[in-house]
């Protein structure tokens, strides 16, 4: 499966951005999905995921309550809705998905990883 992440931008602190990841290649509605990203300098890091059949989610403690991730399987798509954003929230973010069952908050659980989009939050 392809995957293409998609929304980034620059915004100022206290904005919103939403985030897409569309699949091509092969169904999406089998594959639980994460959204990581990567600040210069720092290691990629979990931020969102969200089972194969959006039952459950999961978010990383510096984004619970103001990031929220979704699915619609009709446009094979994932989206990931960033409010009230932050500068440490800079970073290119990346979507991944995987069928497997497995741990989605880490890394090498994902087979497919999209290309990264860029979000810039100024103060």
């Amino acid at each position: 499966v392809q995957l293409q992440a998609s929304g980034g931008g620059l915004v100022q602190a206290g904005d919103s951005l939403r985030l897409s990841c569309s699949a091509s290649g092969r169904t999406f509605s089998s594959y639980a999905v994460g959204w990581f990203r990567q600040a210069p300098g720092k290691e990629r890091e979990f931020v969102a995921a969200i089972t194969w059949n959006g039952g459950r989610t999961y978010y990383a403690d510096s984004v619970k309550g103001r990031f929220a991730i979704s699915r619609d399987k009709g446009k094979n798509t994932v989206y990931l809705q960033m409010d009230s954003l932050k500068p440490e929230d800079t970073a290119i973010y990346y979507c991944a998905a995987v069928a497997r069952l497995t741990t989605l908050t880490t890394t090498s659980s994902y087979d497919y990883w999209g290309q990264g989009t860029l979000v810039t939050v100024s103060s």
